[in-house]
């Protein structure tokens, strides 16, 4: 403002100078007027003079030339012409409204801007750092905050301005399908924040390029060109895409290379992007894909064992759907099979060396040569019978011999043997484990029916669980004995022919029902621990290690109430069957026999003093009168009819 008042204040000194050159130049020249018009005057009438003279001198004020008013108001006539063609220059402005300017000037602090404003306005250049190519001449739109501040300096702002402007022209682009301009300020979670046209917009990471992006950092601070993709006026959200622009340029590419696609064509391609199943390759535009089978003859873990991001390389088209839209792609088909050169003099039976390259349960592939590989079948990795699992045997990388079991070159098939290298255990198994020999074997599994051992590396056998134990009715072979333990054990039975070993373990001790028979005899009475409960009776432990069983019946105390587990009692023995090894016990008959047999001795006593009782009434019978033998006979043969009646009662009881 300072310096265009000082450049008015020159104006209206310049402008004022002229207006007194310019009076000066009119006094001589009214001067020589005079003169010319006194020398017509001498030759015409004076009346004509005199005319001639007074029309002169109302033409110029000479008074006001003397005050020197005349030079002030064609000092100020000519003020107001120069204020109104300086006017028609200048634009009228309103302060809170949005103008177009120029850019006039710049630095790397600030950006000159004229309006058409008698001053020009200065807006920072970190305004502008989403237009690195900012210029002089480019016109941008600015805010108008104020017509002078405190220094009397225009106040602009291009931030406000795009920000009031932004959501039109963010809604244009989205609707016309413009290609606009943003910075990309920062990272976020996904993607990129851009700043178009003062908004904050998203920039998905998906959305970025074509090619995956592995470094978002390389993008900030840049400026690229965008598309509106989407926007939400509720949250005030915008989408925008960079990968839309490149899309549409490659499109015609990639009709071209589709429609000159054929099976067996080699192309080259770049490596877009590694997965754990396959290579996606970039052939141009076009996008295939080389699964991990397809990469190399040989096993591959990772796609990254073969090839790296980036890396150009041949590939060999397989196959494509009728779109053409998914396209399988090979590698190793531009190599010569491993099989086609494996060593023509190879055969069955001879012995070759490998490595593990991959495990399963039920074997382990080999490879022989680069491509080369064959399966050892977990059943040809050990003599051993019982089930087992290939890892039990080998790992990953271990480098193994093993013998050719079959070769099939048209199927490039290979079954290979590592038990063959080793004699088979079974050829003398009759001389080293004959029938009787005892020896020290390890629990390998149970079954319910009893327990596999092994004697040593492909000698296994079984041990039946009637077989455990001479005292003890084992249930199932967990109770006895624990997976991994040792266990002696004595040689029942060979079968050569089916590769079967019976063995047992009580077979170690005497058969102790030898002794128990004459123990546990019929009606002998021992003391016994109710060890298990169930519906149909109880399990009773006897000393010696033997247990017997009793039924709910004969659990009953004489106190009426039934025996609980652990409870302490003493049990009869009512049966004893040595060859089913069973001992059937009452508790009941220990009280019932001793009460039965105390009332068979009263009832003996009694029987005893009856007979005494009729003998001396027949003695006296025989002394009586006449008159008495009557009433005496009808006593007589109550007192038989008694004694008879008891004696059958007895005989009953005993049986």
């Amino acid at each position: 403002m300072a310096e265009f008042e000082e450049k008015e204040n020159l104006q209206e000194q310049e402008n004022a100078s002229e207006v007194n050159e310019k009076v000066e130049e009119q006094a001589p020249q009214a001067e020589e007027a005079n003169e010319e018009s006194s020398g017509v005057t001498e030759t015409r009438k004076e009346d004509q003079e005199v005319e001639t003279v007074e029309t002169a001198n109302a033409d110029f004020d000479w008074d006001k030339y003397e005050n020197g008013d005349l030079v002030e108001e064609a000092k100020g006539s000519e003020k107001k012409e120069l204020e109104k063609m300086y006017d028609k220059t200048l634009s009228t402005i309103s302060e809170k409204e949005v103008i177009d300017g120029t850019v006039i000037a710049m630095n790397k602090r600030e950006v000159v801007i004229n309006i058409g404003f008698k001053s020009d306005g200065i807006v920072s250049r970190n305004e502008f750092r989403y237009n690195p190519d900012l210029k002089v001449g480019d016109k941008v739109e600015v805010y108008v905050e104020s017509q002078e501040d405190k220094k009397g300096q225009l106040v602009l702002s291009h931030k406000k301005a795009r920000a009031l402007r932004s959501w039109d022209r963010v809604n244009e682009a989205l609707e016309k399908d413009e290609v606009i301009k943003g910075y990309i300020k920062c990272r976020t979670k996904g993607g990129m924040i851009v700043d178009v046209f003062g908004i904050e917009a998203f920039l998905p990471g998906s959305q970025i390029d074509v090619k995956p992006i592995r470094d978002y950092d390389m993008y900030v601070g840049k400026t690229m060109e965008f598309k509106v993709v989407k926007i939400n006026p509720e949250f005030k959200n915008v989408v925008v895409s960079h990968k839309a622009l490149i899309e549409a340029e490659l499109e015609q590419q990639k009709k071209e290379i589709i429609s000159k696609l054929e099976k067996g064509q080699v192309l080259e391609g770049t490596v877009k992007n590694i997965t754990s199943y396959g290579v996606f390759i970039d052939l141009g535009g076009v996008d295939g894909l080389i699964h991990i089978t397809d990469l190399s003859w040989g096993r591959v873990s990772h796609p990254e064992e073969v090839v790296q991001l980036d890396q150009k390389l041949n590939v060999v088209i397989l196959d494509f759907d009728d779109e053409k839209k998914r396209i399988a792609l090979g590698l190793k088909q531009l190599t010569p099979h491993p099989w086609d050169s494996l060593d023509p003099n190879l055969k069955v039976g001879d012995v070759v060396k490998g490595k593990v390259v991959v495990m399963a349960d039920y074997g382990a592939f080999v490879e022989i040569a680069p491509g080369v590989e064959g399966l050892i079948h977990v059943s040809e990795m050990s003599w051993s019978q019982h089930l087992r699992s290939a890892q039990d045997f080998l790992k990953v990388g271990d480098e193994i011999e093993a013998q050719i079991l079959t070769l099939d070159r048209e199927e490039r098939k290979m079954s290979l043997g590592m038990k063959q290298l080793k004699p088979d255990p079974w050829d003398n198994i009759e001389e080293k484990y004959p029938v009787g020999s005892k020896h020290k074997a390890k629990v390998r599994n149970f079954t319910n029916f009893g327990v596999f051992v092994e004697i040593e590396e492909g000698i296994d056998g079984l041990i039946h669980i009637s077989d455990l134990s001479w005292t003890r009715k084992v249930k199932h072979p967990a109770e006895f004995t624990n997976v991994g333990e040792e266990i002696e054990v004595v040689v029942l039975d060979i079968d050569k022919d089916n590769r079967r070993l019976s063995l047992g373990h009580k077979q170690l001790e005497e058969n102790p029902w030898d002794v128990f028979e004459t123990i546990f005899t019929v009606d002998s009475i021992h003391e016994g621990t109710i060890v298990d409960i169930f519906d149909k009776g109880a399990v009773i432990a006897l000393p010696y290690g033997v247990e017997g069983f009793a039924t709910p019946r004969h659990l009953v105390k004489e106190d009426g109430s039934q025996a609980k587990a652990d409870e302490k009692l003493p049990f009869k023995v009512i049966e004893f069957n040595k060859g089913a090894k069973r001992i059937i016990l009452s508790h009941s008959r220990v009280f019932e026999d001793e009460k039965r047999s105390e009332e068979q001795s009263a009832k003996k006593s009694q029987t005893k003093n009856t007979k005494k009782g009729v003998k001396k009434l027949k003695d006296s019978l025989e002394k009586t009168t006449l008159g008495d033998i009557s009433e005496l006979a009808a006593l007589k043969n109550q007192m038989e009819a008694s004694e008879k009646k008891d004696e059958t009662k007895d005989k009953k009881e005993e049986e």
